[in-house]
This record gives C-alpha cells, sequence and structure tokens, in this order.
C-alpha cells in the first residue's frame, strides 16, 4: 500500500503527473485530523491445544452479508405481487444458488486479484494463489466470478438469470456495506493524505509513509466513503427500486442498476483512494495503471468504466423490452 505520492492538494487521480519528485513543498502539520480509534480486528479469540481460533471482523462481514441477502432473496421470491408472472425461484432454490454465488465470490474474487493486479508475481509463485488467508481479492473479479456461477446455475435449473440476479443484487449492498466498515477496522485500504478535518491518522509505518508530510499523516477514509456510496445509498435505491417502484417486472434492469451504481461510486473513490503500491513509480506517483503524457485512470478506474456501461445498457434493453 505505500509508494511514493506527491501530494496534489486536490487529491485527484486523474492529473498531470509531475516530471520529478523534487521542488515539492512539505504539507504542514495537522491542524485537525481524527485519531484511528482503538479497535481490534478479532471480535474474540479461543485457544484450544495450543492453537488460536479467531472471529474476524472481515469474516463478520461476509456471514452477516450472507445472510441478510439470502433473507431478502426468500422474502422477494415469496412476494407474487413483485414479478410480472411467477416468482423465478421456489422451495429451496434460493439456498441452492447462494452456494453456487459464494464459491463465484471467493474463486473470482482472488482470481480477479491475481489477474488484474499482480500477474507477473503470481506466475513467479504460482502457489501462492491458493493462500488467500495472506490476503488479496478483487470486487471486479469477485463480480465475474458471480456472474458466471450464477449464470451456470439458471442455466442447470431452468431459472431466467435476469431475474435471478435482480434477486442477487438486491442483498448485495449490505456485504458490501459491512465489508468496507471491516476494512476500517482492519486498518487497510485507507485513502491519500488530506488535511480535511475528517482525515484519519491510521496506524502503522506504511500509512504514516507520506513524503512531503511533517509530522502525523491524515488519510482520506476512504473505506468509509465506499460503506456509503456501494453500501447504504446503493441498497437504498436497490430496495426502493424492488418494493417500490416494480422493477423485479422488468428482468435485468435490477442488475444494470447494481452495475452501474456500484462502478461509478467506485470511480468517484478512486480520485482519494491510496494507489496500488505495484503501480507507483517516479514517474507515476498517482499509481495510474493506465495513462497518456501524466493523464489517465487508475486500475479500480479502468475496471468500473465498463461496469457502467454494461449496468446502463442493461436497464436500457430491460425497460425497451418492458415497454415491447
Amino acid at each position: 500500500m505505500s509508494g511514493p505520492l506527491t501530494y496534489m492538494g486536490t487529491d485527484r487521480s486523474i492529473s498531470r503527473l509531475t516530471s520529478s519528485q523534487g521542488g515539492r513543498t512539505p504539507h504542514p502539520m495537522l491542524s485537525a485530523a481524527i485519531e484511528f480509534p482503538n479497535l481490534s480486528p478479532e471480535i474474540f479469540t479461543i485457544e484450544i491445544g495450543g492453537f488460536a481460533f479467531a472471529l474476524r471482523w472481515y469474516a463478520m462481514a461476509y456471514i452477516v452479508g450472507i445472510l441478510v441477502a439470502w433473507r431478502l432473496a426468500v422474502n422477494m421470491v415469496r412476494k407474487p405481487a413483485l414479478w410480472a408472472g411467477e416468482p423465478p425461484m421456489e422451495g429451496e432454490q434460493p439456498e441452492d444458488l447462494l452456494t453456487w454465488i459464494i464459491l463465484g465470490v471467493v474463486l473470482g474474487g482472488r482470481l480477479g486479484f491475481v489477474l488484474f493486479y499482480q500477474p507477473a508475481y503470481y506466475l513467479a509463485n504460482p502457489l501462492e494463489i491458493l493462500m488467500v488467508w495472506q490476503g488479496g481479492m478483487s470486487f471486479h473479479g469477485g463480480a465475474l466470478g458471480v456472474l458466471i456461477a450464477g449464470y451456470v446455475w439458471c442455466w442447470r435449473n431452468g431459472v431466467d438469470w435476469r431475474s435471478a440476479g435482480d434477486v442477487i443484487v438486491v442483498g448485495t449492498p449490505v456485504g458490501l456495506f459491512l465489508g468496507r466498515l471491516a476494512n476500517f477496522i482492519n486498518a487497510e485500504l485507507w485513502g491519500r493524505p488530506t488535511d480535511l478535518p475528517w482525515g484519519v491518522i491510521f496506524p502503522g509505518d506504511a500509512a504514516q509513509n507520506c513524503p512531503g508530510v511533517e509530522g502525523l499523516c491524515a488519510r482520506h477514509p476512504s473505506q468509509l466513503y465506499e460503506a456509503v456510496l456501494e453500501g447504504l445509498i446503493l441498497g437504498a435505491v436497490l430496495l426502493v427500486l424492488a418494493y417500490r417502484k416494480g422493477w423485479l417486472k422488468t428482468p435485468g434492469a435490477l442488475i444494470g442498476m447494481f452495475l452501474a451504481g456500484y462502478g461509478v461510486g467506485r470511480f468517484i473513490v478512486e480520485f482519494v483512494r491510496q494507489p496500488d503500491a505495484q503501480f507507483v513509480s517516479p514517474g507515476n506517483p498517482l499509481g495510474l495503471a493506465w495513462h497518456i503524457d501524466g493523464w489517465g485512470l487508475t486500475m479500480g478506474q479502468l475496471l468500473s468504466v465498463p461496469m457502467i456501461a454494461v449496468g446502463v445498457l442493461m436497464i436500457m434493453v430491460a425497460r425497451r423490452r418492458a415497454v415491447a
């Protein structure tokens, strides 16, 4: 997470790259910032026979997110009034689909991180691909894994993949919200340095490695920004569209809204998110994964653009089909 960084004042990732690292004006010591609260990433730890078993907030976020998404799915398929015809699933099918979705999230998230962010490293160390406990998951890869797993399950069970997908995405923001809160508790995935009053002084050498900043370094709590945009706001929009606006009657429209909404939220937060270390270099302090003459996009933004495009297209197609 650490690397050379030029403090740009506006914290924009689509910015003109500096031609050199010299000539920087040190950022003054912070007049106002929030000290990181004393939070443990572990909820509790049990020691049995010399082995320690810990329940971490991140694992709890997955568990609670999955349970809430499951209950929402069951609730929706049990309300025929929400659908244009018969609900797309019945009986134990929501639970069966959820099992496939979990596999898609884990496998897709891990392989996405390997392919999108550190392909050269994992090509040289292929056995570490399996070491998911060391960290390294990609949301965009997880989303692709869910799409593939969900489509295969629908094909095998004769279920309209668009309607099944609509059910899945309505509950997904709950997991995203809890996951970003867990990221904050773990003091990871923090943002770029800032002198805004809500900047957080995250612990650790990597978080405090802010060239050009004197004294303690406060950073954007980008995890909380994402929790609000991808979790609270997007989740509220999807619930209203599903339960109040009849969007479950237009298969695929909610999938499109989720993809477009997440993509927009992630694209925005990337302006203040700490760049991926593997893309940072003396000539590219903002960590842009693609750029021309110093202008470009981060990897998160590159992956979000097609999500937005596909999402908008799916909404248009679904609404046009409904009218026809």
